[in-house]
Parts: structure tokens; sequence; C-alpha cells
């Protein structure tokens, strides 16, 4: 029996969900209305022997009230009427019967509710090949006992009909409960069918650009697994996303590498064949060789930086944005002599802390930094200022040249983005793409806009800074 549930059950939860719901929400269905239909059955036996009796107990008391002295009595011996009662006298001593048998059983009980010894009883006998239901009672102030029977074919006949009718009812409610129960399956999992098929089609086709269909209606009705679609297609949204951005980032990376590889190879060959080149020829093709090794190098390093999304926790640690902007600027000035660099940090900001680590963010200042002396004119300033707002400490970088136009604004920030007026400036284009992306891991964010009066304005803004101790 126990190996037979073991295949039972292994063969339940190798069924599809669909299955598996329908099947529980049909029993469930099934129970609840054979369980009804048997406290039915139950119900109407129960009353309808309560109302023979209640017959019996009429007709006993309606003789009693008429008795005189009967004595001992046989009673009808047919009992061959259904509304007709028979009915008999019994003695507590055997000797006084009646003559003749009786024709409803006596028994010890019998005798002894006729002397008194017992309360009166209702019983079951089969006379003259009918069912009865007798009552039997004690005659008051005399040993003898008066026994009512009426036949209980018709209370049996009428259970059986009962019987036939709510199993029928009950059968035909377990249907219905199979057609419940299948209907709440597909009904209740077509959002999980739909994301199944659409998950199965994005393996098979490798195109994440499939969405579940959503119902159509106010986003506060929606159940579980409407909810559950609803991230699906958002998770597949990212995915896209991420995706796109992949090979839009391979792309332009092969097309980045293409023309400083091509160049490299130039030098290289021409090296190659040194003993024809003069001196200073060699010495032209050996410096743009080591420039396009360096340039080569400083992409493939951006790219390894870019790769990582988040900084390692291990490398946190408390640092001061003001001394890494003063740092940062000491350098910038070393490589930009012509430019004029300019710093402001308040006194409420030197001192401020905020956990990060100080190489990467120390990189983000040096981008900022390269890329507005890169678009300054000749001995124009490039401002930059370190303040608390609003709860927050915001790094300013503010430069005097074209700035950025309308269309530029959105794609500042995207891999290897150039604008028009920065393409015949050196650089890869992934500056400030990284910038941001360490700006992000820390927490923080960066967002480029027109500065008033011309220029560009980058606004750095860091949650987060726990202020020196004893600031008020």
């Amino acid at each position: 029996m126990s190996g037979r549930r073991r295949l039972g059950g292994r063969w339940v939860r190798r069924r599809p969900l669909r299955t598996r719901l329908a099947l529980a929400a049909s029993a469930a269905v099934a129970l609840v209305a054979v369980g009804v239909c048997a406290a039915a059955f139950v119900v109407l036996r129960v009353q309808m022997t309560r109302q023979l009796d209640l017959n019996l107990a009429q007709t006993a008391t309606q003789l009693l009230q008429r008795m005189r002295n009967w004595g001992p009595t046989t009673g009808d011996a047919s009992c061959q009427y259904p509304a007709a009662a028979c009915v008999q006298i019994v003695p507590a001593d055997p000797a006084k019967d009646a003559r003749g048998p009786y024709v409803l059983p006596v028994s010890a009980a019998t005798r002894e509710v006729a002397a008194g010894h017992r309360t009166p009883y209702y019983t079951n006998f089969t006379v003259a090949s009918h069912p009865v239901r007798v009552f039997t009672t004690r005659v008051p102030h005399r040993d003898e006992v008066l026994q009512v029977a009426l036949r209980s074919d018709t209370v049996e006949r009428g259970v059986r009909q009962a019987a036939w009718a709510l199993g029928a009812v009950g059968g035909a409610g377990v249907l219905l409960a199979a057609g419940l129960g299948y209907w709440v399956s597909r009904t209740g999992l077509a959002p999980v069918a739909r994301l199944t098929a659409t998950a199965e089609r994005i393996a098979t086709t490798r195109d994440p650009r499939h969405r579940i269909d959503l119902p159509a209606g106010p986003s506060g009705h929606e159940d579980e697994l409407t909810r559950l679609a609803a991230s699906f297609n958002t998770m597949l949204g990212e995915l896209e996303q991420s995706v796109t951005a992949q090979r839009r980032l391979v792309a332009d990376a092969s097309h980045e590498l293409r023309t400083p590889l091509t160049a490299l190879r130039t030098n290289a060959e021409l090296l190659a064949r040194a003993d024809r080149l003069t001196d200073a020829q060699r010495d032209r093709a050996s410096g743009a060789l080591t420039r396009q090794l360096r340039e080569v190098t400083t992409l493939v390093n951006d790219l390894i930086e870019l790769a990582r999304d988040e900084e390692p926790r291990p490398l946190l640690e408390q640092v001061r944005p003001a001394t890494l902007l003063e740092h940062a600027v000491a350098a910038a000035r070393e490589h930009w002599p012509d430019v004029a660099f300019t710093t402001h940090i308040a006194p409420e900001a030197a001192d401020t802390t905020l956990p990060g680590v100080p190489a990467r963010l120390a990189r983000l200042l040096s981008n900022l930094l390269d890329n507005a002396a890169k678009f300054s004119p000749p001995g124009g300033p490039v401002e930059t200022e370190l303040a608390p707002v609003a709860g927050e400490l915001h790094l300013t970088v503010r430069d005097h040249g074209p700035g950025i136009a309308a269309d530029d604004l959105p794609y500042v920030f995207d891999r290897f983005y150039r604008a028009q007026a920065a393409r015949a400036l050196p650089g890869s284009g992934l500056g400030l793409a990284m910038a941001r992306q360490i700006a992000r891991a820390h927490g923080a964010e960066l967002t480029a806009e027109q500065a008033p009066g011309g220029g560009a304005l980058f606004r750095l803004r860091m949650r987060g800074a726990e202020p020196p101790t004893g600031a008020g």
C-alpha cells in the first residue's frame, strides 16, 4: 500500500502545474460537495425516523387514553397496512399472557418495561415480511406494557430515494468541480503560461525583445501573477538594455581599437625595415609607436575599469573629498599648464568624510578636470567648488568652453560617445562614462548641464557624507 502511495505521489508531482492545480481544486470542491450530500442524507434520515417515532408516541398516547380494562392482547397479526398501527398489550408476568402468539416480539426488556423497571424504548423488527418500528411503553398503574408498531418501509423507501437523489447531486457536483478546477487552473495560470512561453521563445531565439502581454486595466487591481509578469517584463527590459549595451560596447571598442592597431602595425612594419630608414624617420616611427602603444594601453585599461560594476568592498575607507579635490587639481595644473584652475571649498566641507575607494574617486575627479581642461580655451579658467547642499555634498566642475549642445546632453555619459565638436580632440570617449560609473558605485549622482553664461557644468552629488566631529 505504501509503495502504491509513493507511485501515486510521484505521478502527481510529475504532472504539469496546471494539471496539479486542477486536481487540487477539483478534489477540494468534490470533497465539499460529497460532504454536504452526506450530511444532508444523515439529517434527512434522522428527521424521517424522528417523525415516525413521534407518530408512534402520539398513537400510543391516544390508545392509553381510550384503554379501560383491555387486558393482554395479541394485536393485529397482519401489520399489512402502512398507515394502520399494530397494537398489543403484554403483562409483566408471562403466566398472565393472552392466548395465542404475540404478533410483535416480546423480550425480557419488554417485561421489564411492564414491571416499571425500564424506560420506554424504540426497536426495529420485521413482521409478516414488512419492516416495522415498535414503540414499547408501560400502561399507567398496571403491570402491563403497550406496544405500538408502524410499518417503516415508507421511511426506508424515502431514505433510499433521497440517497439516490443526493448521490446524483454529488456526482454532478464532482463533475462540476472537475470543470471548475480546470477553468480555475487555466484562468489562474494564464500569466504563468505566457511567461513560460515567452521564456522558451527567448531561449530559442536569443532575442530579449519579447514581452508578456499584460491585461489592460488599472494597476491597483493587479494580482500576484500579473505583477510577476510585469516584473518579468521589467527584467526583460533590463536584459535587453544590457545586451544592447554589451553589443554596442563590443562594436565601439572594436571600432576604436581598429585605428590605433592599424597604426601600430604600420609603424612596426616600418621599424622592421629600419635599415632602409634615415635616423629621423626611425625616431618619428619609434615615437609614434610609443604614443600609440600608450593610447591602446589607456583604452584597454579604461575598458577593464568600465567592466567593473561596483567597487570592491575591502577597499572602502573613509575619505575626505576636499583633500582628493586639492590633489586632483594640483595634478591637473601640471598636466594642463595653460589652464587656470581655481578651487573653492566651503569651510563646512573641508573635513567632511564619506566611504569610498580613494584611487577610484581620484580617477573620477581627474576625468572631470581633464574633460573641462580639454574644452577650455587657452588661458581660460576651470572652476571647481565643494560645498554642502541640503544634506548632500556637491562638487561642481565648470569650464568656459563651447558647452554641451542640447542634442548631445542625453549622450554625454555614453561609452565612446563624442560630440561633433570633440571628435578632433584627443581621447577615447570613455572618461565621462567611467566617471559616472564610479559615481554610481559610490552611491553618488553625476549630471551635466549648460553653465550660465556659457560652458559646461558637471555636478557630483554625494550622499552619506559625514560632517566633522563637533560640527553643528
